[in-house]
């Protein structure tokens, strides 16, 4: 069981929900936690799809993937765009012939609190991110996991 977390920024729910991202192997885990770059897929207004390499973390007891970017970004813009519902999104990663997509919706946040974890589990993940006073966290709740890793 994780956490829910409130999307619009008034912090924890008082009430524990179950994630997709529950109960997953070991080996699961383990693929989205190594050091891999990942696929974050969004959907343009005209309907076309924008994919970008981008560095994501997942927070298994919360079901939430971060990514850190900077807040002009055409991720980020797009994805503030669909407004407090988020955009529907699909990161993946692949490697030696196993791959795994995490779907769900996308929020932007620039809470300093949600920034500064969003920048923890990157750091903990990649490395320490440079310096950049305009960074956002996109923060997405997984729907849908699929793919054979």
């Amino acid at each position: 069981m994780g956490v829910a977390t409130d999307r619009l920024g008034s912090g924890i729910y008082d009430r524990r929900v179950e994630s997709v991202l529950s109960g997953r192997s070991g080996e699961f885990v383990e693929f989205w936690t190594a050091r891999r770059l990942c696929m974050l897929s969004t959907v343009r207004k005209n309907g076309t799809v924008h994919v970008v390499m981008v560095g994501a973390t997942v927070d298994w007891d919360a079901g939430i993937v971060r990514v850190i970017c900077s807040g002009g970004s055409h991720k980020a813009r797009q994805i503030r765009d669909a407004g407090a519902a988020g955009a529907a999104v699909a990161v993946s990663q692949t490697e030696a012939g196993k791959w795994s997509t995490l779907e769900g919706r996308a929020v932007v946040s620039a809470d300093p609190e949600r920034v500064a974890e969003g920048v923890r589990r990157y750091t903990e993940r990649y490395r320490a991110p440079r310096v950049n006073p305009e960074r956002v966290v996109l923060e997405i709740t997984v729907t849908k996991v699929f793919g054979n890793a």
